[in-house]
């Protein structure tokens, strides 16, 4: 079986395993990614050991999909409603050797308070896939009203790393970028590859329709106020996440395609 159903804290997941042992754990919540091992059995995404994983707020850590907003630049709420709706498992299997699953959102499926402050017609679709010491993940957007939509969109990874204050992110400037206390910034109209040495480990991360890319981490003060945070474990992570900023807007039935890849 390349995917089994299971469960992540009290929120229902599924497991893709691809056969070559690569695997991935996605909750049906948000449809969040909280844990990707390689091959090699090692585990590159952290989650906070004191996230909340009942349903009742955004998971802290793995990768949450940020739509229709980025962070307060909308009048919505924060990073969007797509990390914390219930989405639907729509298809999964093995391609040439990669496990995927494909998991979708559309307006229907929002809580009621969520529909009536967007009102926009939408299809999100996000594929997730597994190979060897490889993640992609490819998230579609597709007008389906006659208005215009307009969004922003991002995937909020956080790596798992041995200390941050060995971390060197490389290929979304001019220079090397080093964690020292917090730091949020944003690189615009990144190209190529974006190298993220971790300590011990180095990951490669190319890009394509995500425009820009996020390096964030809290830094001590900034974590000691987050409560699904313990202090320390502000030290154990990096977010190095692609986005599009600048909103897009779909004409209708207009589609927009954002995907990254990381080994």
């Amino acid at each position: 079986m390349s995917i089994t159903e299971t469960v992540f804290g009290q929120l229902p997941a599924v497991l893709l395993r691809a056969p070559d042992g690569a695997e991935a754990i996605v909750t049906l919540y948000g449809a969040h990614l909280v844990s990707w091992k390689g091959a090699d059995g090692r585990q590159r995404i952290f989650c906070s050991a004191a996230s909340v994983l009942d349903g009742s707020k955004a998971i802290r850590g793995g990768v949450p999909v940020i739509f229709p907003q980025f962070a307060e630049q909308g009048k919505g709420m924060r990073h969007g409603f797509a990390r914390v709706s219930d989405w639907h498992l729509l298809d999964s299997g093995v391609e040439d050797g990669e496990a995927i699953a494909l998991f979708t959102l559309a307006e229907e499926d929002l809580k009621p308070e969520y529909a009536r402050a967007w009102r926009h017609s939408f299809s999100l679709a996000l594929r997730v896939g597994i190979k060897g010491n490889t993640l992609t993940m490819d998230l579609e957007v597709r007008n389906t009203g006659e208005d215009p939509l307009p969004f922003a969109a991002a995937l909020h990874t956080y790596y798992l790393v041995d200390d941050i204050a060995q971390v060197r992110v490389a290929g979304v400037g001019p220079d090397e970028v080093s964690i020292d206390g917090n730091i949020d910034k944003i690189y615009k109209d990144v190209v190529g590859e974006i190298e993220i040495a971790t300590g011990s480990l180095a990951l490669q991360h190319r890009q394509s329709g995500f425009t820009d890319a996020v390096v964030w981490n809290p830094g001590a003060a900034d974590a000691a106020t987050l409560s699904d945070m313990e202090d320390e474990e502000y030290k154990r992570f990096v977010c190095v996440e692609p986005a599009v900023l600048t909103l897009v807007t779909l004409e209708e039935d207009d589609v927009w395609r954002g995907s990254y890849r990381v080994s």
